[in-house]
């Protein structure tokens, strides 16, 4: 099966044609060549910009020289409102700081008393499904994974349901922030003095601000809570209440507000579209969906995540597929020489997981949907140069192996218990802003898999 990605431009574009295409859909901007190139070079007047697709140079990026190539400040220009110095924005030694903190409460051994609050996430998603599909009928899932995700992220951070009334309105406050685009600000195109005014848009502006409010509410509360005693062992308790090992210092009430952003936008926004897609390529390949379902149903116990193999492999193809942030970008302190070329210090070094994921040179087949090839030794080297979904070497994601207990967990439990085909004529189109996500909604045919009797006495 063959899922659908984005048509490329064309190789040559003016520079004005590429920003109104940027402006659409970060991927379809993008020349069809740079799904075989090792590098790519884009002038503009105002920067330079170079696509690294060689796996050496990956490494040497992102693992062997990280110091040397901090996160590029033209991204997170537009997401600034929103997460003020939060850890994915911040290089250095406040990163360094940032991440003794948060790293211990995403550490393996903690993973497991997250488990029962996704698990709980994820039963309450199929109560949802199965009271909107009846004996079935379409529904938009990108809609439901969002929904779901927004509740793991609540009940595991928070310990709260996303029923509740400050977490339904950050889920609400958030999609009007997604809608309008943080990420298409002036200096990510144009390099800006500090001193000179960010214009973001007044509704992302908005949004940010009532999102940080009502996630400052929440912090405050738990403040009071740890004081009490009373607080919950959460991952909001384990990380307010960890110092740094090297100062003795925790996180201030205003650098957990601007975590708990970054947790949100990370931990929901890339965990629905991992899900969303997912769900479409089992729609896509029934082969597969059955698989899942059969083997979730030995599900009795939120440990039994380590089981789904089937899943899991499902999971990860979908990750290869559609990687929820497509593209990294770093940038240069010092004049480098990559593959012969001269590269300026200050150049913008685009990290593609989208092209990467689905180079004609790295992957056999790259554009098909087999979650068989993670169970094949041809699939290895290439999974270990050139498969990055949570980026890798020490920026990686500390939720990384937090999104792959959450991702086959959610996708388990659903297809237990529910059907899903593509509904035809609509067939989504991959587009990435925030993340990779479906133009007009990914719509699926979902019907019970059993009766509401039989599913209620299981």
């Amino acid at each position: 099966m063959i899922p659908p990605k984005p048509i490329s431009r064309p190789d040559r574009v003016s520079l004005w044609r590429y920003l109104r295409l940027f402006r659409q859909d970060i991927l379809s901007a993008q020349p069809k060549r740079l799904y075989g190139a090792w590098m790519a070079e884009f002038r503009t007047p105002f920067f330079r910009s170079y696509l690294a697709n060689d796996p050496t140079l990956v490494q040497t990026i992102l693992r062997d020289r990280p110091r040397d190539f901090p996160k590029s400040d033209r991204i997170g220009e537009g997401l600034r409102p929103l997460l003020g110095q939060s850890v994915f924005l911040t290089n250095g030694t406040l990163w360094d700081h940032q991440r003794r903190i948060i790293d211990p409460a995403f550490e393996r051994g903690r993973l497991t008393q997250s488990l029962p609050a996704m698990w709980e996430a994820g039963q309450a998603m199929v109560a949802r499904v199965l009271d909107q599909i009846g004996t079935g009928t379409e529904i938009e899932i990108e809609e439901v994974a969002s929904h779901a995700a927004a509740d793991v992220i609540f009940r595991t951070l928070f310990s709260i349901p996303i029923e509740d009334r400050i977490a339904a309105q950050v889920f609400d406050e958030f999609r009007a922030y997604q809608r309008s685009q943080p990420i298409l600000n002036l200096a990510a195109f144009i390099p800006l003095p500090r001193w000179m005014p960010r214009f973001h848009r007044a509704k992302t502006k908005r949004a940010a601000k009532r999102i940080r409010g009502l996630i400052t509410q929440l912090v405050d509360q738990r403040k009071v809570a740890i004081a009490d005693g009373t607080a919950p062992d959460d991952l909001a308790t384990r990380i307010m209440t960890t110092p740094d090992p090297e100062t003795g210092t925790c996180f201030t009430a205003t650098e957990m507000v601007d975590q708990v952003a970054i947790f949100f936008l990370a931990g929901h926004e890339t965990s629905a579209s991992a899900l969303a897609w997912a769900l479409y390529c089992c729609a896509a390949a029934p082969d597969w969906q059955t698989l899942i379902a059969d083997e979730a149903e030995a599900l009795v116990d939120p440990k039994d995540v380590k089981r789904l193999t089937n899943s899991r492999d499902v999971f990860r193809e979908t990750l290869r597929l559609y990687p929820p942030v497509p593209m990294m970008v770093r940038e240069t302190t010092r004049a480098e020489t990559f593959r012969k070329r001269a590269i300026p210090k200050a150049a913008q070094l685009v990290l593609s997981p989208w092209h990467l994921h689905r180079h004609t040179r790295l992957w056999d087949d790259p554009d098909s949907f087999d979650p068989s090839r993670w169970q094949s030794d041809a699939t290895r080297q290439s999974a270990r140069e050139a498969y990055m979904p949570f980026s890798a070497g020490p920026r990686v994601c500390p939720g990384a192996g937090f999104a792959m207990a959450e991702g086959p967990l959610l996708l388990s439990l659903l297809l237990r218990a529910v059907a899903v085909t593509p509904v035809p004529d609509k067939t989504p189109q991959p587009v990435a802003h925030l993340t990779v996500r479906a133009r007009d909604g990914i719509w699926l045919r979902a019907q019970p898999r059993r009766s509401r009797a039989t599913d209620s006495a299981i």
